[in-house]
């Protein structure tokens, strides 16, 4: 299962969903886990997105491409997510993480693999499993 996290240097979950230019993909599995790549929306915050706010179906749009662009995720950990943004990842099968403070990714790929092994939750099974 890809898991991926909004990032702003690589190291840390510590963006927001929206204004996210970066995303950590790694691949999970119940023995551990492995960067797989590093998917760039722009450098710093994401323009097509926080530029459209407000702007009807310009931003629906350019929030719908980096859904679609992240479709192959079954998780996303991130600060924060507005509730149509988080809509659109469940409607896609993808569960948002909404991390309680900024922090480093390791240490969120570690609480994963330890609730892979020891005791995951159906929705998680199910999308281990998948």
């Amino acid at each position: 299962m890809k898991v991926a996290f909004a990032t702003s240097d690589g190291k840390n979950v510590d963006e927001h969903f929206g204004r996210a230019g970066k995303f950590a993909v790694y691949e999970m599995n119940a023995s551990g886990f492995l960067y797989l790549e590093t998917r760039t929306f722009a450098e710093g915050l994401d323009l097509a997105v926080t530029s459209t706010k407000d702007k009807g179906q310009a931003h629906e749009d350019a929030v719908q491409a980096k859904v679609e662009k992240l479709a192959d995720c079954r998780l996303i950990y991130l600060t924060e997510i507005g509730g149509p943004s988080a809509a659109r990842l469940v409607r896609k099968g993808i569960m948002p993480m909404k991390v309680k403070e900024s922090g480093p990714i390791e240490i969120e790929l570690d609480r994963l693999s330890t609730l892979i092994r020891t005791s995951p939750p159906p929705w998680l099974k199910k999308s281990i499993n998948n």
